[in-house]
Order: C-alpha cells, then structure tokens, then sequence
C-alpha cells in the first residue's frame, strides 16, 4: 500500500483486507417492440468500503476500540484516505457497522471488520448574524472609531477650563459695590435739596 489507509488522524491498524462496493442508481425503462431497455441515470449510490482485519494483545485491542468507537458512537463524518479509494470523490466516511470476534484457540487475536459508507462533508458552521448586511456593521465601527478617536484628541489637550456662568466669580464684588453704593440716593437727595435751596 502506497497510502495508509487512514480513519481522520488514526491509522487503521493490522489489516487483512479492504475493499469497495460502488454503484448506480438505474432506472429501467423498457422499450416496447425493442430488445433490452433504456435506463435513466439517478447518480451514484454512496461508496461501501469494508475493511477487515486482526488485532494482537490487550493493549493493541484496548486501542483500536477506543480509536474506531469513539467516531461510530458520534456518527460524526471523518475523513478517509486509501489507495483503494484513489480516483474517486470520496473524501468523507460514515462507520456504518463494527464487527469483533474473539477466539478460544486465539486467545490474544481480535478480529474485526468494520463497515465505512461515503458521507458528504459536514456543513459549514452557521453565521451567527444571520445573513445580516455587515457593511452597516462596518459603517457603525468606523463611525465609532471616529467619535473615539475625536475624544482621545480632545483628551490630549490636557485640562480645558470650566466655561460655565461667567457672573459666579463676580457674586462678591456685585455685593460688595451693592453695600458701597447703598446710602447714594439719600446722599444725592440731599445734595438735590441743597441745591434747590440756595436757587430759592
């Protein structure tokens, strides 16, 4: 074998055997007053591959069934590779069924033989945003940029003085011009009359 036969990263161990079973799906369409028929072609019925073989010792036996159960226990599609398989588009298994035998004359050996159909790769995973028009998405990060990038500018100014009511520093100097000025309109009646009297 130019290619080891391998089941995702694992590599089948100890086999005897291997070998295909591919077919179509034909139709039969018989031909009235003619020999024989036509037949419409449905495409190709999933790849079988069998493959077959022996194991020795535990520990040997330990592993294979952990290798080759765990992928049949998920159904999970893995991929398959095998100079048997060359020239066709089988890229993709399923473990369909696992046979184990042991023997009383061969204590140590497990036999096996397990059956892989052709499976088509899994899907891609699903898009968390649900199709969504992601040029808004963009549109909003680059807006978003802008604003922090407009405030980390205003940030490197350093401090920038309060502008707020202007009169709130002038609150003691208006009363204190208030109490300087407040006896003026009786000094100025005064003067008023005084003035008054000396043009009498």
């Amino acid at each position: 074998m130019k290619v080891k036969p391998m089941l995702g990263d694992w590599e089948v161990a100890r086999i005897a055997s291997i070998a295909t079973t591919e077919q179509r799906r034909l139709v039969e369409l018989p031909m009235p007053g003619r020999q024989g028929s036509n037949f419409q072609d449905l495409s190709g019925e999933p790849t079988h591959i069998v493959i077959q073989g022996s194991v020795h010792g535990d520990v040997e036996r330990d592993d294979f069934l952990k290798q080759v159960r765990e992928p049949y226990a998920k159904g999970d599609p893995v991929t398959f590779v095998a100079d048997i398989v060359a020239q066709t588009e089988v890229q993709y298994v399923v473990i369909e069924s696992l046979w184990f035998r042991e023997r009383g004359d061969r204590p140590d050996d497990m036999e096996y033989a397990m059956v892989l159909r052709e499976s088509p790769p899994p899907p891609p995973p699903p898009d968390p945003l649900g199709g969504l028009d992601t040029s808004l998405l963009e549109e909003a990060a680059r807006v978003m940029g802008s604003v922090s990038g407009a405030l980390d500018a205003i940030s490197a100014l350093g401090n920038i003085p309060d502008l707020g009511d202007p009169t709130a520093k002038l609150g003691g100097v208006l009363d204190e011009l208030g109490g300087a000025t407040g006896d003026l309109p009786s000094k100025l009646s005064s003067l008023s009359s005084l003035f008054g009297g000396g043009g009498g």
